[in-house]
């Protein structure tokens, strides 16, 4: 399988972004070049996990006015605290029938991301804040974070767009930053595969489904357009807005 790596200078067609030349330091005279990939993927589908905005593998918690839109679940355990003062509109599992099956639909969607190929995988490291993504699928062998500035997907003006990224470890956002959407791309149509666990920054802005094996946390003030599924862990929120996508 050939790999397209971040910063490569071989592909023929590709995306030129000047990611945050002030802020971070960068060249820009010699910028970060993202390649167009040929090989569209197709949707990730959680099935009966669709319905939920927040799934989790061990507990749930809550402190400050968590705002929720979609169904919030867990299976297995038995611990969901914070609500109230949180605000669930949508229905709440535990362990019951739905919420066991949508933990089944996880692990597959989890395990048909992890194993998703293409011929022109592009592959990110470290921090990517500041670049621009179009269509396709990537793949980060450690762990990636959203720091240095924000993150856009470009769906390049197809709104069916989808965009898969693949992360061996933890993906973590800090403080402010945002994911930015143009082009056409929607939320629904972006899937994190987290091999470890996810970490949203105070007053974050998130968006796409994050399928992580271990836990989530959403830090004070962080929004998340999407999903958060946990395979193991736990979900911890603290006055934050979710909209399941």
């Amino acid at each position: 399988m050939k790999t397209i790596t971040l910063l490569t200078t071989l592909a023929i067609v590709s995306v030129v972004f000047l990611a945050g030349c002030e802020k971070d330091g960068t060249n820009p005279k010699n910028p970060i070049v993202i390649p167009i990939q040929t090989t569209m993927q197709t949707n990730i589908s959680t099935a009966s996990a669709s319905n939920f905005a927040v799934l989790s593998g061990s507990a749930i918690t809550n402190t400050g006015a968590t705002n929720i839109t979609g169904d919030l679940g867990l299976s297995p355990g038995s611990s969901v605290g914070g609500f109230p003062p949180g605000i669930l509109n949508g229905t709440l599992h535990i362990n019951d029938v739905l919420a066991n099956q949508a933990k089944l639909d996880l692990t597959a969607a989890y395990n048909e991301a992890a194993g998703r190929t293409s011929t022109d995988i592009v592959t990110l490291s470290g921090n990517i804040g500041g670049l621009t993504l179009t269509p396709g699928l990537y793949k980060s062998t450690s762990s990636l974070a959203i720091s240095s500035g924000d993150l856009t997907f470009d769906a390049l003006g197809d709104a069916n767009a989808v965009f898969i990224i693949q992360i061996a470890s933890t993906l973590t956002t800090t403080s402010g930053r945002k994911v930015i959407l143009s082009g056409g791309a929607q939320a629904s149509n972006i899937t994190w595969q987290v091999g470890s666990s996810a970490t949203f920054g105070t007053t974050s802005v998130f968006k796409g489904t994050v399928l992580a094996m271990k836990s989530i946390t959403f830090n004070t003030g962080a929004t998340l357009n999407g999903k958060a599924l946990a395979r193991i862990g736990a979900v911890t929120m603290a006055g934050n807005t979710i909209v399941s996508q």
